[in-house]
């Protein structure tokens, strides 16, 4: 059976950092490419960060560009989220999500195509 945990939120002020981080059971977790999505209050679920299989190929989305990093230690079947510069807008829950394709070019943030998902860890920044 797969699970997928997240953990490591909580809340900061806005400047702030937190590490997020995502242990993966129940599946070979290099074969999976995984990324990162979140969901604030009233709003619909978005892409944040995703990596390919070996660690080799992340991407980001604008609005987190150069203030998160993700990685991931594919030996301890685990994917970390660094997050710096922490804004108010960053509030939301995150989920941890793995797709089977080791790695895409595209269709990054197609969330049908992560077949396994976490419950969630909140993040609220406070200004």
């Amino acid at each position: 059976q797969v699970q997928v945990v997240e953990s490591g939120g909580g809340s900061v002020q806005a400047g702030g950092s937190l590490r997020l981080s995502c242990t993966a059971s129940g599946l070979t977790f290099d074969d999976y490419a995984m990324a990162w999505f979140r969901q604030a209050p009233g709003k619909g679920r978005e892409g944040v960060s995703y990596i390919n299989w070996s660690g080799a190929g992340t991407f980001y989305a604008d609005s987190v560009k150069g203030r998160f990093t993700i990685s991931r230690d594919n030996a301890k079947n685990t994917l970390y989220l660094q997050m710096n510069s922490l804004k108010p807008e960053d509030t939301a829950m995150y989920y941890c999500a793995a797709d089977p394709r080791p790695t895409k070019l595209g269709r990054r943030w197609y969330e049908y195509e992560y077949n396994y998902w976490g419950q969630g860890t909140q993040v609220t920044v406070s200004s």
